[in-house]
């Protein structure tokens, strides 16, 4: 039925999510929503809520859910970095045809030391990959 809600409700949170049981099946017909676990996204860890025992078809829901969120998060933070490269560009071009000396003198020495810093990463990780594929060859 195209009303239907779910069985489960994730209600996002730093590092994960409350888990919820979704109840329509009630005397009122109103929605209820029953916590019943804790997930933390970092670590994988899922916690009863209170002394709730899981069940399997639970413990399957927050698996699947843990899976996704965390391949969504993972697509954002490449996400993200793709857009860091655009801001670098549009930060380049801003410098170089609009910036006034007050404003240059403002970010210049925080956008040397933040590039400095990251190209000094990246080198290393690079230098780091290629010794390795070398030393698979």
């Amino acid at each position: 039925m195209p009303g239907d809600l779910p069985d489960y409700y994730f209600r996002i949170r730093e590092n994960g999510a409350a888990v919820f049981r979704v109840d329509t099946e009630n005397r009122q017909r109103r929605i209820e929503l029953d916590q019943i676990a804790v997930v933390n996204v970092k670590n994988g860890e899922i916690k009863p809520h209170g002394d709730r025992a899981l069940s399997d078809a639970d413990l399957a829901t927050i698996r699947d859910w843990l899976a996704a969120r965390t391949d969504l998060l993972a697509r954002r933070d490449i996400d993200d970095i793709h857009r860091a490269v655009d801001y670098l560009n549009l930060t380049a071009h801003w410098a170089q045809s609009k910036a006034t000396d007050a404003q240059l003198d403002e970010v210049t020495d925080a956008l040397l030391l933040a590039m400095h810093d990251l190209r000094s990463v990246l080198v290393r990780r690079k230098a780091d990959r290629l010794m390795k594929a070398a030393g698979e060859s």
